[in-house]
């Protein structure tokens, strides 16, 4: 079954299927959640068997809306699927936009709504095999000291995102 996500083609927003999307660079519609509990941020290894980033660290979750979903309610789905995460409310920080080389001569051209999640507890995981292959809590400072001196251990978009959008992300509302 193909995966159609909200691609913009020749500039208006339609369904594209998401490795077409990927393989011509298109700009398209993504979500990125972070969840934080106290001063620690949940990451996670993408599983081994992903056609781009295969075993590279990114934020919590990453992902493209289906054609049509609310952004919210993909962060909340996709929680659930890649990390058996549920009962969180994604607080919408901000929306940026990027374009990365991503391997294997795919590009990420993404419109990102990016989502933060304060937790007072650490959730209860299920990882799902197929989407990840670990997770681990980490400081942000921890985070951006190892994406800066190990860049090929992480993804491209986490490393942009903590390079230019880090107070997007974790500064006030």
């Amino acid at each position: 079954m193909k995966i159609m996500i909200p691609g913009w083609v020749d500039g208006t927003l339609q369904p594209v299927e998401k490795l077409a999307a990927h393989v011509q660079g298109l700009r398209h519609r993504a979500v990125s959640v972070f969840l934080v509990h106290d001063d620690e941020i949940l990451i996670q290894q993408r599983a081994a068997g992903k056609y781009h980033t295969p075993g590279l660290w990114a934020n919590t979750c990453c992902t493209h809306p289906h054609w049509d979903e609310d952004p919210k309610a993909c962060a909340v789905r996709r929680l659930e699927e890649e990390l058996g995460i549920t009962g969180v409310d994604p607080e919408w920080k901000d929306q940026i936009e990027y374009r990365a080389d991503v391997g294997q001569g795919l590009t990420e051209h993404e419109v990102v709504d990016l989502f933060l999640v304060q937790c007072t507890d650490r959730p209860v995981l299920h990882l799902n095999p197929d989407e990840v292959d670990g997770v681990r809590w980490v400081s942000l400072e921890h985070l951006e000291k190892e994406a800066s001196e190990y860049p090929e251990r992480f993804t491209p978009w986490l490393r942009i995102y903590l390079a230019e959008h880090k107070l997007s992300v974790f500064g006030p509302a």
